[in-house]
Formats: structure tokens, C-alpha cells, sequence
């Protein structure tokens, strides 16, 4: 694709807000306890940091700042300050014009239903870009990277550049949808709805894993374990949890 010759800077900001949902099955007091431990381990600050990493570089950009803490009891944080290589400046100490537009962070939080059984983990990711920086190429890869049941995503272009003639640029790349940057056979394996706002650059999809594997969400437990009468019972919490998370409302009120 032929690029767009501007007029100066491109100074359209591109924000990705990414949020996944790993759902799990923890029986016992103990188990819900070992799993947040697990999920703590398994996602702390140094492994999230690396994903941050490769993030960055999958956008072409250049780590300028790293901070990152985990958290008592759980949790952790990464925040990277990033930039187009372009804009960094050669002989000096100072930061360029445009940097606190540049970022990446990620937060977890781990936590259990206290009556049936059921744990979640939540995982948050939003990058904010600024210039020719688009962070919609990294989303096949966050969602590779986190046990992803549920997802959802935000994208939106503000502001605006010039062209060299001189007309306002609202947007400077082609997007009807979300799902249009995430790999088809992913796309498959979920129930997808998008709610978009074309005219404000705006976009928002939804997805739900369609299948459950129950022996995928069980903790510390074999699933021949379990009798079938109660395995049913499992997979529909389950798939009720996932079901008031994609909707955002309280559905399985007893």
C-alpha cells in the first residue's frame, strides 16, 4: 500500500485497550488458594515484562522507560514508555516532543467466586501510540499469549494529521472491524459481536469461547474424577460465569 505523504508529523493517536478472561474451576478453599498462587507465578511482572517486549517490537517501536511491580496478594504490573525510533534523539538526554503519548501496560487480577467454585483471571492490556505506530497487529499474539476465554477490545483513532495539500487525515489506515487484524482459524473458535461507531473512529468487538473442554478447567483435578451429574454442573457454571463476563450484566441471578 502506497504510504500517505504528510504535511509534518503524524499526529493521530491510536489507543488498543485489550481485556482477557481465563476461567477456571478451583473446588476446595485450598485449590482457589493454590490457583491464585499458580496464576501469580505464572504471569508475574518478569514474564509479563517480556510479552511487553515483543509487543514493542511487533509495533516497531523503542522501549525508552520500564516500570513494574508485583503486588501482596496478588497481581502485578507492567508499564513500558515506548517511541517511534525515529523520534529519539541522538546526542541527548532529554525525552522528544511526543513520548507521553507512546505506552504499553498490562495489569492482573486474580480472584475466585466465594460460593461455586468458580476462579477468574483477568488480564488488561492497552497500548497508546502515537504517529504511524498501530497496535492492532499485536492482537493474534496477545491472544496467544493468555489462556483466553473471553476477550475484549477497544480501538480508537483521535485527532488528526495533514496531508501534504493541506486536508485534515482522521484515520490513516482502512479498519471496518476489529476482527479484520485477528487471525480467521482464532476467529473460529469463538462467538464474536462487534459494536462500532464509524463515524467517531470507534471500534469495540466481544468474543466467547465456544467450546468447553472441562478437563481444560479443572484445577489440580482429573476430570474421570468427577461424577457426570457433577461435571454438568461444573460446565454450566463455568459457561454461566463466561456468559455474564461477555454480557456484562448479572444473568444467573438466584
Amino acid at each position: 500500500m502506497e504510504k500517505l505523504k504528510l504535511h509534518g508529523f503524524n499526529n493521530l493517536t491510536k489507543s488498543l485497550s485489550f481485556n482477557i478472561y481465563d476461567v477456571c474451576y478451583a473446588k476446595t478453599k485450598r485449590e482457589q488458594t493454590d490457583y491464585i498462587a499458580y496464576i501469580d507465578e505464572q504471569y508475574n511482572s518478569e514474564r509479563l515484562t517480556k510479552i511487553l517486549y515483543k509487543l514493542t517490537e511487533m509495533v516497531g517501536a523503542k522501549v525508552i522507560n520500564v516500570s513494574r511491580q508485583d503486588y501482596d496478594p496478588q497481581g502485578a504490573s507492567v508499564t513500558f514508555l515506548i517511541a517511534e525510533e525515529s523520534m529519539i534523539p541522538i546526542n541527548s538526554d532529554a525525552t522528544a516532543a511526543h513520548l507521553d503519548k507512546s505506552h504499553i501496560t498490562v495489569h492482573t487480577y486474580p480472584e475466585y467466586h466465594p460460593e461455586n467454585a468458580i476462579a477468574t483471571f483477568r488480564v488488561d492490556v492497552d497500548i497508546s501510540t502515537c504517529g504511524t505506530i498501530t497496535p492492532l497487529s499485536t492482537l493474534d499474539f496477545l491472544i496467544g499469549s493468555f489462556d483466553s476465554d473471553i476477550i475484549t477490545m477497544d480501538y480508537r483513532v483521535r485527532g488528526f494529521t495533514r496531508s501534504v495539500d493541506g486536508q485534515k487525515v482522521f484515520i490513516d489506515h482502512d479498519i471496518t472491524s476489529i476482527q479484520g487484524y485477528i487471525n480467521p482459524k482464532t476467529l473460529e473458535k469463538y462467538d464474536a459481536i462487534d459494536i462500532n461507531v464509524y463515524q467517531s473512529n470507534m471500534f469495540h468487538t466481544k468474543m466467547l469461547i465456544k467450546e468447553i473442554d472441562l478437563q481444560n478447567y479443572l484445577f489440580n483435578t482429573d476430570v474421570y474424577e468427577i461424577l457426570p451429574k457433577k461435571r454438568l454442573e461444573i460446565t454450566n457454571n463455568l459457561r454461566s460465569e463466561m456468559i455474564e463476563i461477555f454480557t456484562g450484566k448479572n444473568v444467573f441471578v438466584k
